[in-house]
């Protein structure tokens, strides 16, 4: 399914629920309603402001389609979800064989995912004019459970490939870094909703294993679609644009609307998602062998508008 994300980023905003919409409502003066989105076309919820307030009947209107609350941190990062605990009918059975799947079965699906990562961070250096044999050298060398740790060798080299030399990926910093916070949070929330919509435990993951993080499966997940947001950013930076503002913002989240190519044709990346989340419940319950991972390449919109930049 293809939703919205709503974004509220004015501290002057009140939410609540209505007959089946998600109001909005302004805080000061005569309290107008400012806008109604229908509860079925939300996808997420990013609330990006420190002085909204909401009811609880609209978080568990929200929690009950899977559609997740992310609270924002200054930095544009996400610092804590509301969800919901039921997301699909097969739930405690995908929880029971997601508990139980081998280390040899985890290791080759993470191996599957950081090959596809460093096939997309090699399609979005190459659509730059920056050398991206380096990423697409490491893609073969990715061993199960990719213990040389190959991930974490191409984001080294990708950075300073991708924006210079200087850059630095520091999560506290401003600028393009605060950008980068921002897209990542809009792609977290709709593979958290993935995730959870696939009858997936969030917290168990397959690399991740930072004891402090509720998300590690999302976290492994959205991987192979974080270059598509960097590849935005930097679009944006060659446009002049390098803070966080709300035509940035909109241009990070329509990525999530572009069609890329997968094995079946033309899928947008935010369905993209769902279908390897999907899979991987699929992988864990018997019924499929791989990952529905996408093809090598650029989400197709964003490679058009690449071409005429």
């Amino acid at each position: 399914m293809i939703g919205r994300i709503v974004e509220v980023a004015d501290d002057r905003r009140h939410l609540f629920l209505s007959r089946g919409f998600l109001v909005v409502q302004d805080t000061e003066g005569e309290r107008k309603e400012l806008g109604q989105v229908p509860l079925d076309d939300i996808t997420a919820v990013i609330a990006n402001a420190h002085g909204l307030s909401y009811t609880n009947n609209l978080l568990v209107a929200l929690a009950e389609r899977c559609a997740p609350f992310v609270l924002c941190a200054a930095n544009h990062n996400a610092v804590g979800m509301v969800w919901s605990i039921e997301g699909n009918f097969q739930q405690a059975k995908r929880f029971d064989a997601q508990i139980a799947a081998k280390q040899p079965l985890i290791k080759r699906l993470w191996a599957e995912i950081v090959k596809s990562k460093l096939q997309q961070q090699a399609a979005a250096l190459e659509a730059t004019g920056a050398p991206f044999v380096p990423l697409s050298a490491l893609v073969r060398k990715v061993r199960s459970g990719d213990p040389d740790n190959f991930e974490a060798q191409g984001a080294r080299r990708y950075w300073g490939l991708l924006l210079g030399d200087d850059f630095r990926r520091d999560q506290q910093a401003g600028g393009l870094n605060a950008m980068l916070n921002y897209g990542y949070t809009v792609l977290r929330a709709a593979t958290a909703r993935a995730v959870v919509a696939a009858g997936l435990h969030p917290t168990i993951g397959l690399h991740h294993s930072n004891a402090g993080n509720a998300m590690r499966l999302v976290d492994d997940l959205m991987e192979p679609f974080r270059p598509m947001m960097d590849l935005k950013v930097w679009q944006l930076h060659k446009q002049s644009e390098g803070e966080v503002t709300p035509e940035s913002k909109r241009a990070l989240v329509r990525t999530l609307y572009d069609d890329m190519q997968t094995s079946s044709g033309t899928t947008p990346v935010m369905v993209c998602a769902q279908k390897l989340a999907t899979s991987l419940a699929q992988v864990f319950m018997g019924e499929k062998d791989k990952l529905d991972l996408p093809l090598p390449g650029l989400p197709l919109s964003l490679a058009a508008s690449l071409q005429d930049d």
